[in-house]
């Protein structure tokens, strides 16, 4: 297994620049930027449309489920209740891709409908069955009332702060067409407070500034709640992200499997089982010689033996390559110790379990571990290395140190990303902490399932 060191490293953030997107930096902190950045342009601009579309929903949603329910009594109330649940899931397409363009929420795709049969009926049934036509429904009748709280907050900050920022451009416009000397604090029969001289006028433009800078926080606050009713009500369900995660999952396993199985007939192909084949020819041509030339076959047969031992170990290393016996018989304490004798490095082994966990998730830690240590040996170019095996709670976790040269990447899309898919397959994880110049600390964390009597 390849694993890349030494790339993949970018040049740091220095201190006091902040970083945004695509690597691009920023002398203004966040909170100035905020107001005319175009991720708060987009926010209110979904805010904004939120109202009137809100209201068509919510409009469409109880007219036709209000229709189709009253209609009920008739045979055309469920057909319209169908229609109805289709024409919320319509808006729910529309109303991912505008989350999508505004808010930047990439929000899947729910469950397709599931047809247990063909023709009208049976699409009459998918809908008013499917969970998702009923969640679209619920969130086209809830995004009204956030809508009109969320416009009406949004428009009375918004222009407030504005409209203060910018007093001392506009002040004019009371004295001259309003007949007043310039904003009423206060005002009653005998006396009135306006907002008239350069330090009041200063002071009004300050408050209008901090209100501005605060607008695009409070926006974003609000289209959180978006986020979340988008995500939740119109994305996949859990059980449905669940089940699309365990098939692809079963396709990992099932390709690993494939390619174990193609490199365990490959090496038995073209080492174990060649070397037999040899080997029996050999002692063919050696029992022909026997009579004619002992010494000759003599000769042969001491090759014949060397190539014997020469295959026994072959198929030694490809037994322990698919399980070694050791882990079988005295476990991962015994077995890891085994593989960092064969390390090029000295490593220290510390296994810290009660019990042995289930066979499979041993036999995964066992090559997760194994793997590591041969980039260790081939790639780091450490002189020492550790592995520590612990278990925290309902996790099997285990750590690989080294103090090589560093730069191991996770996202190169092979080397240590395939270990990340193999643990993944079966929900466990692999971070990876490798800085530039080293050292470097795999951890991986592996589901805890106690071992059953073997």
């Amino acid at each position: 297994m390849a694993t890349e060191y030494g790339q993949g490293y970018g040049l740091p953030t220095g201190p006091g620049h902040a970083q945004g997107v695509g690597g691009r930096r920023h002398l203004m902190p966040a909170a100035l930027r905020a107001p005319v950045e175009g991720r708060a342009w987009r926010e209110l601009a979904y805010v904004l449309l939120s109202l009137p579309i809100s209201i068509l929903m919510f409009t469409y949603a109880v007219t036709m489920v209000s229709l189709g329910a009253g209609l009920l009594v008739t045979f055309l109330g469920v057909p319209v209740l169908a229609a109805a649940l289709a024409g919320c899931r319509g808006i729910g397409s529309v109303e991912r891709a505008r989350a999508r363009g505004l808010l930047g929420l990439d929000v899947g795709e729910p469950e397709p409908l599931r047809l247990k049969r063909q023709g009208f009926m049976g699409w009459v049934g998918a809908v008013l069955k499917s969970g998702t036509s009923w969640r679209a429904l619920l969130y086209s009748v809830l995004q009204l009332p956030w809508a009109v709280l969320s416009f009406t907050v949004t428009v009375t900050v918004w222009s407030l702060g504005w409209s203060l920022l910018t007093y001392p451009l506009w002040f004019w416009v009371l004295p001259t067409y309003a007949g007043q000397d310039g904003i009423q604090l206060y005002g009653d029969e005998q006396r009135a407070i306006y907002l008239d001289n350069p330090f009041e006028i200063a002071v009004t433009a300050g408050v209008g500034l901090l209100f501005t800078l605060a607008t695009p926080w409070i926006v974003r606050a609000l289209t959180t709640v978006d986020r979340v009713m988008v995500h939740g009500l119109l994305g996949p369900s859990r059980l449905a992200t669940r089940v699309v995660e365990l098939e692809s999952d079963r396709g990992v396993v099932v390709d690993t499997a494939a390619a174990d199985l193609r490199r365990i007939e490959r090496d038995l192909h073209d080492g174990a089982q060649a070397r037999l084949v040899s080997l029996a020819m050999d002692l063919g041509l050696a029992k022909e010689k026997l009579r004619e030339d002992p010494q000759a076959a003599a000769r042969m047969v001491d090759e014949a033996h060397g190539e014997v031992k020469t295959a026994l170990q072959e198929l030694r290393d490809l037994a322990r390559g698919i399980h070694p016996a050791v882990l079988t018989d005295r476990g991962l304490d015994a077995a890891l110790s085994a593989v960092a004798s064969r390390c090029t490095v000295p490593v220290q082994v510390e296994v810290d379990l009660s019990e042995r966990p289930a066979p499979a998730i041993e036999g995964i830690a066992y090559f997760t571990v194994s793997e590591l240590l041969q980039n260790v040996s081939k790639h780091s170019r450490a002189t020492w290395a550790a592995v520590e095996v612990w278990r925290s709670e309902e996790r099997l976790m285990l750590q690989v140190a080294d103090n090589g040269v560093g730069g191991a990447d996770l996202s190169r899309g092979f080397g240590l990303a395939g270990l990340a898919e193999r643990l993944d397959a079966v929900d466990g994880i692999l971070v990876v902490d490798s800085p530039a110049g080293g050292p470097t600390r795999v951890t991986a964390e592996l589901p805890w399932r106690a071992e059953r009597a073997r």
